[in-house]
């Protein structure tokens, strides 16, 4: 923070009701020697939390603190805290600096970095936002070790769909290495988080706003998103995007880009790292239906991702109702 030039500055740390039991202390005492001024906001742990309603009082808190366009937030937490603070840095005061603690896996390999922030509308995932810069990212691996089974695994999601997407080495290594993964072996995880942020960082940066090859990071998140809206969020963000990747796969199996093989590996992958490759209770029309408003829709079509093969993926915005149906059909139980 001090090679940053943020010193004698005022820092508002924003984290949920989770994640500040175990850090928010540590974090506000480790600030203190080179700010002027340490506060917190803490707002209920979970999606429902993600909202306008936090946003605002967040600012209120902000006002209240006499807080200007000099001084810095902090999101210490998960994808939720990272995306909401990052929203409000990049509409406070039309933009403040802000810095990401992610804490959990799916939030050190997936929403802490790249710049999109937002918050939910109505339950429509990530419909107000903005793409905005963190000045840091900084990722202590050993907060990984308060997660619970779910929440950590649940971060694999996105980490085999870096490698499915782009690194087919990547891919397979994740498989042969999956004990360790398990074990949460502390040079495993800090080679395995590297690599899916280097693969994330190359596409970000020739892409930052999401006109082209960005949206290949959306592999598995269409049929995913309405999925995990569908499912009242009682799903976590990574284990809908697993199914939303089976879903795309499937699409790519019947495309003739995959095979019956690689299809039944990357469902194998996914059920070796406890990610669900289908649900239940849904109706497939209902699931259709919320794709349609999809915030990653062009002149009315829906950009899907495809798999070319293992480690290469495709925009594709040519995919059917039918193709559609067919693969929400494939992963609903």
């Amino acid at each position: 923070l001090s090679r940053l030039g943020m010193k004698n500055r005022r820092f508002m740390v924003i984290s949920d009701s989770n994640v500040s039991k175990y850090y928010l202390d540590e974090c506000t005492e480790q600030i203190k020697s080179i700010s002027s001024f340490v506060t917190s906001y803490i707002f209920e742990a979970g999606e429902a939390s993600k909202n306008l309603e936090t946003v605002n009082k967040c600012y209120t808190a902000l006002i209240e603190s006499s807080f200007d366009r000099n001084d810095i937030l902090i999101a210490l937490g998960g994808g939720v805290v990272g995306d909401l603070t990052g929203f409000v840095a990049a509409t406070y005061l039309r933009g403040i600096r802000f810095i990401q603690l992610p804490t959990s896996l799916l939030a050190m390999v997936d929403s802490s970095i790249g710049g999109k922030t937002g918050v939910d509308y109505e339950s429509y995932k990530n419909m107000v936002g903005a793409f905005y810069q963190p000045k840091l990212v900084y990722m202590n691996i050993s907060a990984l070790l308060t997660l619970g089974d779910r929440e950590y695994y649940s971060g694999m999601g996105e980490i085999i769909k870096h490698g499915l997407i782009k690194d087919s080495g990547y891919y397979y290594w994740l498989k042969e290495h999956h004990s360790e993964i398990k074990d949460k072996q502390y040079d495993i995880l800090k080679e395995m988080i590297l690599h899916s942020c280097i693969i994330k960082k190359t596409v970000v940066e020739a892409d930052p706003k999401e006109k082209g090859d960005r949206a290949l990071l959306n592999f598995g998140h269409t049929i995913g998103h309405s999925i995990e809206k569908l499912m009242n969020f009682t799903l976590l963000h990574g284990e809908c995007v697993s199914i939303g990747m089976v879903a795309a796969a499937y699409i790519s199996l019947q495309r003739g880009f995959l095979s019956h093989t690689e299809i039944e590996d990357i469902l194998e992958t996914m059920k070796i790292f406890y990610q669900p490759v289908n649900v239940s209770g849904l109706d497939a029309d209902e699931v259709y239906s919320i794709t349609k408003l999809d915030k990653k829709m062009d002149s009315d079509k829906i950009k899907f991702i495809l798999l070319q093969k293992t480690g290469s993926s495709f925009i594709d915005s040519t995919v059917s109702r039918e193709e559609i149906l067919a693969a929400i059909n494939f992963v609903l139980k």
